[in-house]
């Protein structure tokens, strides 16, 4: 999920339990439903009042007026339980609030009776006074005559009301538009109108804030109008939000929107996903420079004091949500869902929001995990290592008190999972040890070579991952194949006694996140999803684990060829039944014999056809991907799950995942040459210079070979280059030689060459011949 995905049930209305929290200092909440307008104080009105240079001063009348109402508004907060029961495909939409440690949602059409509530009628529009046309023939005459009356009217009666704002802007004035599939808005007609006002005089700049405010203040006393969810979606495109004098008419328009019941924030949230890339782009920046310039704003005294706005951030959060659904709708994304991250929290105390997350979840206090999509993947890397590290802390100190309980003298070892293996029986030593030090698995791994003299600063640990993931994913292994096309392993289908082995890949992979080493592995972005299918073990045995929703975009991930060929039956125009011949059957080769399975119960005797022919490309890749693999896949789930359980996972998407596994594919050669060390080089010696002329003008591949030659994999840890710690070591050989590597330590062992060229034509050899080459 997507991370953004995941939902409370509509009995408890999603903006409430995302937004109806307290500020993330940890005091209690301040309401338990978010209003549509509340008092911002006499905080708020200090923050209105100092505009920047007067620009939005008029807006003091907005504060008072909220301040006489406030009782009222209270009283009328926005429903939370009436539900249209007309939506469209309500049942296929993703959930769109955050509780993410939910695992089921209910539908809201299994919602009683008595919590719905027929559509409200649509008001009657006056015709539109002005087309598109008029407008810009308006701006145009302004260029000529200096005279804005006319724009300034036409600014006034647009913003001043919610009638006005679809009067302009619908498409169709007498049309309801009442689907998800067509907001009825005139896109470009706002877009038009919105990148105009930032060049208008700061009069009718007032004069639109001021049309907002009424709009805002407006008394709700029944659910929410298509033409208000309308208008609600212009609003939040205005520019002026970017400014901070503005925020606190923006605050209030997001804790409007966030309160809204779910089928209205389903209808927005496929509204958001028509729009432009720039504009959502821009949109999605909007908010998240909101939430940052409120965690630590430049000019306090702008901002009426965080405890009387603690609903500030919520507010953001749940709306930043919306467009982030909207984004997953999306194939491909409009955006990449890295620009959802919002740096400034990696500089926030992510413990206690994950602690606070843990003990209250979705329903006391707020917390940024409740939103993990605006968490970086080095934030989470950091909550996942600190996590790892108490459970470490918190086993080693029982098995401690353990000992001492019985009178037995302490071991140092006892802190520690210490692997004693043999080079010429990796795996199976590996498989051993790791069976009979379960209960150790959490606590820090050393590895020890028998036979071997030397203590494990890190480069043994590396070596035991680099040396026991190579033989595993050995073809000859047969415990996973290789596809040359996608470039990827995948589980082997073959039937088994025991699928231990699995398991062991899975502890593998765990012991890697958890210790924080990259593994140079190369599974397919699905594998990720199914090891978060569910992200925490279920405490049913009998629950299938690592069963995914899959479809044929994820088959051409490991098997490009058979996808393509799938996705021609699907296009196929003529007679299916009769050209193709196949049944809903499917056959796998297993140790030289063929070996036939229904699809579905009597699939044999079920001819495909063009009526049925999405059914059997469904069912053939859930076979392929899900049924076929299951045991080998549920053995290296719960391996996986033994060492990584935590609730942090839930905060991660299956790709983020991968990096933690694997690193970023995304190479800074230039970061690299930032952050090297060198032994018995200085950075301006000539060889060095040289050597980085060289690398840096290299193509892609050859960087990425370079970075495998010395490191044992392509790619980048979470943290960057610098995490690395490479080291470029002078190697008091002949010239002659080759560059020599100690992966285990990302060391670099070059003799010092008198010419660019000879440099170059040596390291090309030596990365380019680095299957079992220089490995120390």
């Amino acid at each position: 999920m997507s991370e953004a995905d995941r939902a409370p049930s509509p009995a408890a209305p999603p903006a409430v339990a995302a937004a109806a929290s307290e500020e993330k200092k940890g005091k209690e909440p301040e309401r338990e439903k978010l209003p549509p307008i509340v008092s911002a104080g006499a905080g708020a009105t200090t923050g209105l009042d100092r505009g920047d240079k007067g620009q939005i001063s008029t807006c003091s009348s907005f504060v008072s007026t909220v301040s006489q109402k406030k009782e009222a508004t209270e009283n009328r907060s926005s429903p939370t339980h009436l539900v249209s029961p007309n939506i469209k495909d309500i049942r296929d939409l993703p959930p769109v609030c955050l509780d993410v440690r939910q695992k089921q949602r209910i539908p809201i059409d299994t919602l009683s009776s008595e919590t719905k509530a027929p559509i409200p009628a649509e008001p009657v529009l006056p015709v539109q006074p002005k087309t598109m046309k008029d407008f810009q023939e308006d701006m145009e005459k302004v260029k000529s005559t200096g005279d804005w009356k006319t724009v300034h009217d036409f600014y006034l009666t647009t913003f001043d009301s919610f009638p006005g704002l679809n009067t302009i802007f619908k498409k169709d004035a007498t049309a309801s538009f009442n689907t998800i599939d067509d907001s009825g808005i005139n896109a470009k007609f706002v877009n038009a109108v919105y990148d105009a006002l930032l060049n208008t005089p700061q009069d009718i700049q007032k004069t639109v804030l001021k049309g907002i405010i009424n709009s805002l203040l407006r008394e709700w006393k029944g659910p929410r109008t298509k033409d208000d969810l309308r208008a609600y979606f212009i609003l939040l495109q205005n520019p002026q939000f970017n400014n901070t004098s503005t925020y606190v008419i923006c605050a209030h328009l997001l804790r409007q929107i966030a309160t809204l019941v779910e089928a209205d924030h389903h209808f927005l949230v496929h509204w958001f996903k028509k729009l432009s890339q720039k504009r959502f782009k821009q949109l999605v920046e909007r908010l998240l420079q909101f939430i940052s310039l409120r965690l630590f704003p430049a000019k306090p005294e702008e901002f009426p004091p965080i405890a009387k706005c603690s609903w500030w951030i919520p507010s953001a959060s749940k709306v930043l949500a919306l467009l982030n659904t909207a984004n997953n709708l999306v194939d491909p994304p409009l955006i990449p869902y890295t620009d959802f991250y919002n740096s400034t929290l990696d500089h926030i105390d992510l413990m206690e929001e994950y602690h606070t997350w843990q003990s209250f979840g979705n329903s006391h206090r707020f917390s940024f995990c409740q939103y993990p999509f605006v968490i970086s993947i080095a934030a989470k890397k950091i909550i996942i290592q600190r996590d790892s590290e108490q459970q470490m802390i918190s086993i080693a100190r029982q098995s401690l008190v353990d000992k001492v309980s019985r009178r037995q003298r302490p071991d140092m070892n006892m802190l520690f999972l210490n692997m004693k293996v043999r080079r010429t029986h990796l795996v199976s030593d590996s498989l051993d040890e790791l069976t009979r030090k379960r209960a150790d698995l959490k606590k820090k791994l050393k590895v020890t070579f028998v036979g071997e003299a030397g203590l494990d600063m890190g480069g043994l640990t590396k070596e035991w991952f680099l040396l026991l993931i190579r033989q595993i994913f050995h073809p000859d292994y047969g415990m996973f194949t290789y596809h040359k096309d996608s470039h990827c392993h995948w589980f082997s289908s073959f039937k088994c006694d025991n699928y231990s082995e699995f398991r062991l890949v899975g502890i593998l992979m765990g012991l890697a996140v958890y210790n924080s080493i990259t593994l140079d592995i190369r599974f397919p972005p699905c594998c990720y999803k199914k090891l978060l299918s569910p992200p925490i073990v279920p405490s049913d045995q009998n629950t299938p684990v690592g069963i995914c929703s899959v479809t044929i975009d994820d088959l051409c991930q490991i098997m490009p060829e058979l996808a393509h060929g799938l996705s021609e039956l699907l296009s196929y125009e003529g007679n299916v039944e009769e050209d193709f011949y196949s049944t809903f059957q499917v056959f796998q080769e297993e140790f030289g014999i063929i070996k036939s399975y229904n699809l579905k119960p009597g699939g044999d005797k079920i001819p495909v056809t063009n009526q049925n022919r999405k059914e059997y490309v469904q069912l053939y890749t859930d076979f392929l991907i899900n049924k076929s693999i299951y045991k080998q896949f549920a053995a290296f789930y719960y391996g996986f799950h033994s060492v990584c359980a935590s609730n942090a996972l839930m905060l991660l998407r299956p790709e983020e995942v991968e990096i933690l596994v694997c690193g970023s594919p995304e190479l800074d050669m230039h970061a690299l040459q930032r952050s090297t060390q060198y032994d018995g080089y200085a950075k301006t010696d000539l060889t060095i210079r040289y050597f980085w002329d060289v690398v840096l003008g290299f193509p892609l591949d050859l960087q990425k070979k370079l970075l495998h030659f010395t490191t044992g994999s392509d790619r980048v840890p979470v943290g960057g280059m610098a995490d690395l710690n490479f080291k470029i070591s002078k190697n008091e050989t002949s010239t002659n030689w080759l560059p020599v590597a100690h992966t285990c330590f990302n060391q670099l062992c070059l003799p010092p060459y008198k010419s660019k060229k000879d440099l170059k034509q040596k390291l090309i050899i030596g990365i380019s011949n680095s299957e079992g080459f220089g490995l120390e």
